[in-house]
């Protein structure tokens, strides 16, 4: 753990990440409303009193066999606020604030380019992302990319050692089983991360999660092959919310398995068709949002040190009531939120925290809210 992080409080920040009904950003707004993780959790039980059971934070023991079980696989604990962690990754409002990690930490820091695509892909797309993968690593580029079978594994093998494999299990989970020796050899040369703790087997609701980290890790993502509807489409979405690079492949029309890129290109992302277009595209990434492939956002950023400055105790006013009168199963903006209940921006984050803590809320990409 890092020598600026003391180990009581890199403990007290798992325990709140692992608490009931704690995400990114409720984590977030916590550990800035109450200075460090140990008074956050020390609150929770207040703020969570809405639910219809007390609420209880994670328990230590489960902590305690969690940070073992961390040390057991060889991985080691990374929180966003470490000089270490990815750079473009902590922009994202969803970051994980806490990840683990076995390999080579340097390579997060390097330009990185995700790669993705269809499982069952053809055996030309395979090649070509293998062949892709292998330029852009010589080139300086890390490539980063899920670990599934099909493409992901391809853009692995040809980028060795300049990858990193993102899981939707825990660290010490092997998925899928047929990539046990890839995935060994990732966490070895390459970079392995996870968000899930250790001992968690992939569930279909970890893989957008994963998807995220995959866009938010790199300046751009590609998708070489990948049908309608895909997991791949996720990625490039979520990669075009962040204001990152969305670049396509072309593939023939009577192919289902090119519609999804086709539909890319038909939507503003880059039609690229060698590895030196994509580094064309990639180097003159400034990190300023572009454009083209972008999905309108939410408004602007909310500044968390603002929650610091609330009251709290009898100076607490109870708004998550009015609040939740505004909400609806349809996302919506905080902005809006803010402009309808004509409260401040801090107390109306403060509102939303409460209401996620008690399972009122649900939190969507693009800083949408909603009732749950």
């Amino acid at each position: 753990m890092s020598e600026a992080l003391s180990q009581p409080e890199a403990f007290a920040r798992i325990r709140l990440l692992r608490s009931p009904n704690i995400g990114p950003v409720s984590y977030r707004q916590l550990l800035a409303r109450f200075g460090n993780a140990k008074a956050a959790i020390e609150a929770l039980p207040d703020l969570g009193s809405r639910g219809k059971t007390a609420y209880r934070p994670a328990p230590v023991q489960r902590i305690e066999r969690e940070v073992e079980a961390v040390r057991g696989a060889g991985a080691r604990y990374l929180f966003h606020d470490q000089p270490d962690y990815p750079e473009l990754l902590g922009e994202l409002e969803s970051a994980p604030p806490i990840i683990t990690c076995r390999g080579n930490l340097a390579l997060a820091s390097a330009p990185c380019v995700a790669m993705v695509g269809a499982r069952n892909a053809s055996g030309a797309a395979v090649k070509l992302a293998r062949d892709f993968a292998s330029e852009l690593s010589q080139a300086g580029f890390t490539v980063v990319s899920g670990l599934a079978r099909g493409i992901d594994g391809a853009c692995h093998e040809g980028a060795m050692p300049r990858t990193i494999g993102v899981i939707a299990s825990g660290i010490d989970i092997t998925y899928p089983p047929q990539h046990k020796d890839l995935q060994k050899r990732i966490a070895e040369d390459g970079l392995l991360i996870a968000e899930q703790p250790p001992g968690t087997e992939p569930r279909g609701r970890h893989f957008p999660s994963r998807n995220r980290i995959i866009a938010g890790l790199a300046s751009g993502t590609l998708v070489v092959e990948a049908a309608p509807k895909s997991g791949s489409l996720i990625t490039a979405r979520l990669a075009g919310e962040a204001g990152r690079e969305v670049m396509a492949i072309p593939g023939s029309p009577l192919d289902a398995r090119s519609l999804g890129c086709n539909q890319l290109i038909r939507d503003g992302a880059v039609l690229v068709q060698t590895a030196q277009d994509v580094a064309e595209v990639l180097e003159s990434f400034t990190g300023a949002p572009r454009p083209r492939f972008r999905v309108e956002d939410a408004g602007k950023p909310f500044d968390y040190a603002e929650l610091s400055k609330l009251q709290w105790g009898e100076a607490k006013v109870d708004q998550s009531t009015d609040i939740s009168k505004l909400l609806t199963k349809a996302p919506v903006a905080v902005d809006e939120l803010i402009r309808q209940s004509g409260a401040g921006a801090a107390d109306v984050h403060m509102a939303l925290l409460e209401l996620e803590l008690s399972g009122e809320l649900e939190r969507h990409s693009g800083g949408l809210v909603s009732l749950q």
